[in-house]
């Protein structure tokens, strides 16, 4: 509800380009206590006092020389941030009352002045002005509140794949390094094959997810420093699929796109991948983006089983092939993106070699 003392106090432009109906309209205005109000006779001048002034509301006469109300009113209307023209008209011709609302006007008061009828339709559409005003400035706090919230729940996924991934990390230090740099390879990997802001965003953030499933995996598989029996072998691929378990059925977009890299970023364009066998394009662009990016990775790193390489014997195994990675593992299309920015991935090791 707007107090009696807000509507009095509203901002208040008298347009007419006779002197007497201003003097009028000023003297019934500031005897029923409005207090400020302004009047002008040129209407060439509504424009710009009202984009300075803002005001609550326009007593605007239809009848003026040089520039009639409609035309004023159809400046107003393209300069109005908000599409609300607080016009009252001015009219002394019945036929122009039914154009004037349907050029924008709020309402019409006749000539000549009644005191009674222009006190009352001035305080009506002050009031719903400033309710309207106030109502404005409800949505803008409650939409700040919206993003802020927002902002919350942004930080409370990211701390959660956080927690997760260290989680996983902290079972195998060899890897603690690792996370960061997936994440850094896939976001360039991404930008350059083009991929959007909004793919960027999410695989830079899910791609370190990829394999929280090893969480499953016991430790005398894991950490196993030399080769794997072929029953070792099997318990180890059992982690993509344990991984989609840990962070399926989520609302998080992060997490969506995690679950996704989880469970396919060991698949083969060739099929020959696991656990499924996908082939193709039914392998998730994800997965074959992160694909890359951890065979790279796992190359360059060093394991209780193997000595790390460097760039360039990582660049020549993924273009080349060396019987255990083929180029053909790889979508043609993420493979020919690396091989021209295959520099990116060498500065982005060195920056997290640790």
């Amino acid at each position: 509800m707007i107090s009696p003392t807000a509507i009095l106090q509203g901002g208040i432009l008298i347009v007419d380009d006779q002197k007497p109906n201003v003097i009028l309209l000023e003297r019934m205005l500031r005897g029923a206590g409005y207090v400020a109000l302004t009047s002008t006779m040129d209407p060439t001048a509504v424009g710009a006092l009202h984009a300075e002034h803002q005001y609550d509301l326009i007593l605007l006469d239809l009848q003026m020389p040089g520039m009639d109300g409609f035309q004023v009113m159809a400046e107003l209307a393209l300069a109005s941030p908000d599409g609300y023209l607080p016009v009252l008209v001015i009219t002394a011709q019945p036929g122009q009352k039914l154009r004037a609302l349907e050029a924008g006007a709020r309402d019409f008061i006749s000539k000549p002045f009644e005191l009674a009828e222009v006190l009352a339709r001035v305080r009506n559409l002050l009031e719903v002005r400033l309710l309207y005003r106030e109502q404005g400035r409800y949505n803008a706090t409650l939409e700040q509140r919206v993003l802020e919230r927002t902002a919350e729940l942004q930080k409370s996924y990211l701390d959660t794949i956080l927690t997760m991934t260290r989680a996983a990390e902290h079972r195998d230090e060899e890897t603690g390094a690792h996370v960061q740099r997936i994440s850094d390879y896939c976001r360039e990997l991404a930008k350059f094959l083009d991929l959007g802001e909004t793919f960027l965003d999410l695989i830079c953030v899910a791609s370190p997810m990829h394999d929280i499933g090893k969480i499953g995996v016991p430790d005398r598989v894991l950490l196993k420093a030399g080769g794997l029996t072929g029953e070792e072998w099997e318990v180890m691929k059992g982690h993509p699929l344990m991984g989609f378990r840990i962070l399926g059925q989520s609302e998080s977009p992060y997490l969506r796109m995690g679950a996704e890299i989880a469970l396919n970023h060991h698949e083969r364009w060739d099929g020959g991948g696991y656990p499924s066998g996908k082939k193709g394009p039914d392998i998730p662009l994800s997965a074959r983006v992160m694909n890359l990016c951890d065979v790279y990775d796992a190359l360059r790193s060093r394991r209780p089983y193997k000595a790390a390489l460097d760039h360039l014997e990582a660049l020549d195994i993924i273009s080349h092939g060396d019987g255990r990675t083929l180029p053909e593992h790889f979508d043609p299309i993420v493979l020919d993106a690396f091989l021209q920015h295959h520099t990116v991935f060498q500065d982005v090791f060195a920056a997290h070699a640790h």
